[in-house]
């Protein structure tokens, strides 16, 4: 009996210990599901960030036309970059710097092409999304270790997928068993668990397979292993610069006639960011998703005369790094507009309360066996309490 009771007491210990793993993988999980739509969230919270139309007859207007619009505005303004949006109640982000040298990050109204305000340099939505993937830990010498953390949840994640199929006894038949309620608490949430872990199974594989890929990806990359990927664009020379007659550089391409050139070799392209060139010897980057929504294709173009000079289509990729290449937009539902955005919410919530409910059935059970495991305890001490002799006799 003694021995009995050692092991139980360890293994009471055992559980408690493992109170702050299940708080930080509801954080992990909560955070996640707010930085899926912490985009949303900001448009909700920040007027500047919509794209408020001046009345019900204003049309979008184009790049090449915004751009002047905001010249005139602010003389002297240069825009550097510039990152449209795919829903068009959003404002188009664009990278300025002013007449003053002043760097700004500004939302443009697409309607009128005026600014609206400024984004902050690290907004809601680069907080959540920094929080989540790597706990804010600063990448110093390679990934951080807060991102080896979280991803390692992944490795969780799919072994829990495994083992509650294999615990859950013909589990398709438990599909449509509401949670009982006249049963207690604990009743109620040990259906509600088996229930909404049904119903995810196969998003919560989806985003264990994409984090575990995570973690492998920061191996590999730490070690110096990386998936071919063509060489970042380099300085262009002064053959590929067309002289004019008067020995001057020639007007270079705008935004418009860019997204034009590449629309041609990207069918149904979007753009999602167009970088423009900063100096005359400096490449016009422009990328975005074609008709498959998970891969990002991009060129680097002369900016003169709109020759392809490095080119990331999905055609030129092995089959092997396009995969690796979804992983991200499956894990954070970010590749198909809103609707995609609030079903993985839906299920980040899901997920969430699965935690929850998993932690509180744990502590329930652990809380009753520590308070029966101390009642033993204190009637075994008291049992063998040695009598107390009366003195007044």
């Amino acid at each position: 009996m003694p021995d009995k009771s050692r092991s139980r007491r360890w293994f009471l210990i055992h559980s408690w210990m493992a109170l702050p793993i299940w708080f930080f993988v509801l954080f992990v999980c909560v955070t996640g599901t707010l930085a899926v739509v912490s985009e949303e969230i900001v448009w909700l919270t920040h007027p500047e960030a919509r794209a408020t139309k001046p009345s019900d007859a204003a049309v979008l207007m184009s790049y090449d036309q915004m751009i002047e619009k905001m010249k005139q505005a602010s003389p002297g303004l240069i825009v550097q970059s510039i990152r449209p949006h795919n829903e068009t109640h959003f404002a188009t982000t664009m990278q300025v710097s002013y007449s003053d040298g002043r760097l700004a990050e500004v939302y443009v109204n697409p309607y009128t092409g005026l600014i609206q305000g400024e984004s902050a340099a690290f907004n809601f939505k680069k907080f959540t999304r920094a929080l989540h993937g790597w706990l804010l830990v600063p990448f110093s010498n390679g990934y951080s270790w807060g991102w080896y953390v979280v991803s390692f949840l992944g490795v969780l994640l799919t072994g829990s997928v495994v083992t509650g199929v294999v615990v859950y006894k013909r589990f398709w038949r438990g599909f449509f068993k509401a949670p009982r309620l006249a049963h207690g608490a604990r009743v109620f949430w040990g259906d509600f668990h088996r229930l909404a872990g049904l119903w995810s199974m196969g998003f919560v594989a989806l985003i264990a397979v994409t984090a575990t890929w995570f973690l492998v990806q920061a191996v590999l990359s730490d070690h110096h292993i990386e998936f071919p990927d063509p060489p970042a664009s380099q300085l262009m020379t002064d053959n590929d610069i067309p002289k004019t007659p008067a020995g001057s550089y020639p007007q270079p391409l705008n935004p418009d006639q860019a997204i034009h050139l590449v629309s041609k070799r990207i069918p149904g392209f979007q753009p999602g960011y167009i970088n423009l060139p900063r100096h005359a010897y400096d490449y016009l980057d422009i990328g975005g998703q074609g008709k498959v929504p998970f891969i990002y294709q991009s060129v680097s173009m002369n900016p003169y005369t709109g020759a392809i000079a490095i080119s990331r289509l999905m055609r030129d990729r092995p089959t092997l790094e396009v995969l690796v290449k979804m992983m991200r937009p499956l894990h954070t539902g970010d590749f198909g507009g809103l609707w995609i955005k609030l079903i993985w919410c839906f299920f980040g919530i899901l997920l969430s309360l699965m935690v929850l409910s998993g932690l509180l059935i744990w502590s329930k059970r652990t809380v009753k066996a520590t308070a029966s495991l101390l009642n033993r305890s204190a009637r075994r001490r008291r049992s063998i309490a040695p009598p107390v002799l009366d003195e007044t006799r």
